[in-house]
Order: structure tokens, then C-alpha cells, then sequence
């Protein structure tokens, strides 16, 4: 009976993460199948192979080799790795112990809690990041700053040149800016003109 209460309590922590919080923030289907097929996989796994003895062992290395796996996919971005361990995690914890337990219902609860916060579109909601290509060859930093502010409309806070192509005449680079309320009213306004005029 306390397996059965527990594994109620993975598969609402990890429908919670996915469809209240994963999906309607990000949209995308194909990771939805991938974080409950590992979170109920490891749940299963976990709970036929649980003892006293190798309990800890087994997860640590469920947890590595699983992760190994699906974290050689270029597709997976850092957000995705972090509900993608959540998913893992929370199948452990209900998957390794042998009675229900208040820590690791609690626990369950902390990691969808964290997920909801930590990717919460209000946390730092101005700040963005683009990779970028841009048609001419920037080899001066400060120039490349000054474009690319004017480019995006906010204050640039980090770049990394990837490339520089003189042949080209192209630059390649990571950028990440804060967008300003300046800029952000002067595009919202350009919208409402443009669908002003369009209709």
C-alpha cells in the first residue's frame, strides 16, 4: 500500500512539472513523452531493484547512465537538461524507498517548486540571449557593442565572438542584453501602427 501512495505521488509531482508547468511555458510535445517515460521508467526500475543495500548505489547510477544518454542530444537546451533531471530525481525519490515518507513527498514537491520558480518568465524577464549573424566583420569590440545595441534595443551584458569571417565579410556571436523599457515601448508602438495600417 505505501508503494502504491507513492507512486500517486510521483505521477502528480511529475504531471504537475510537465503539464503545469513544462508545457505551458516552452510548447514543445516531443520533450512531454521523453519526461514521463524516464520519470516512470526510473520510478519502475528503481522500485524492482530497491534494497537497503544498494539503494543508494542504484540511484547515483540510474542517474548517470540516464543522463549520459539523453544528454548527448544537441537538441535538449539548458532549461530542458534541468527539467529533464527534475524528472529523473523525482523518480527516485519515489522509486528508492520502501514506505511512504513525509521528507520525500516534501522533497517531491521542492523540485516541481524550484522548476516553477527558477524558469518563471518573471525572473529576469528583460534579460534575453541571441546567436547571431551579422553581415560584416567586427574586429573591434566596442563597435560590435555599440551595433548590436542599437540591433536588439537593450543593453548588451555579455558577448562571445564565435567567428570572424574577413573573407565574408561576416561575424558570428552570442550576446546577452537587458531589453529597456525605451526600447521596449518604441517596438510595442511600431506594432500598433503597423497592425493600425494593415487594417
Amino acid at each position: 500500500m505505501s508503494r502504491l501512495i507513492l507512486v500517486a505521488f510521483d505521477l502528480v509531482a511529475i504531471a504537475v512539472l510537465t503539464f503545469g508547468v513544462y508545457f505551458p511555458r516552452h510548447h514543445r510535445r516531443d520533450l512531454i513523452a521523453a519526461f514521463l517515460g524516464v520519470n516512470v521508467g526510473v520510478l519502475a526500475v528503481a522500485m524492482m531493484l530497491s534494497s537497503a543495500s544498494v539503494g543508494l548505489g542504484l540511484g547515483m547510477g540510474l542517474f548517470g547512465v540516464l543522463s549520459i544518454i539523453r544528454l548527448r542530444s544537441y537538441e535538449i537546451a539548458q532549461h530542458e537538461i534541468a527539467y529533464y533531471f527534475s524528472a529523473l530525481a523525482i523518480g527516485l525519490l519515489a522509486g528508492l524507498p520502501a514506505r511512504v515518507d513525509v521528507l520525500t513527498a516534501a522533497l517531491m514537491g521542492l523540485i516541481v517548486l524550484t522548476m516553477y520558480v527558477g524558469d518563471h518568465p518573471r525572473l529576469f524577464g528583460r534579460y534575453r540571449q541571441r546567436s547571431l549573424r551579422l553581415d560584416a566583420a567586427y574586429t573591434d569590440e566596442p563597435a560590435l557593442r555599440a551595433h548590436l545595441e542599437v540591433l536588439l534595443g537593450g543593453r548588451v551584458v555579455n558577448l562571445s565572438v564565435k567567428d570572424v569571417d574577413l573573407v565574408n565579410d561576416t561575424t558570428r556571436v552570442e550576446v546577452r542584453y537587458v531589453v529597456t523599457e525605451g526600447s521596449r515601448a518604441l517596438r510595442e508602438a511600431g506594432a500598433r501602427t503597423r497592425q493600425g495600417v494593415r487594417a
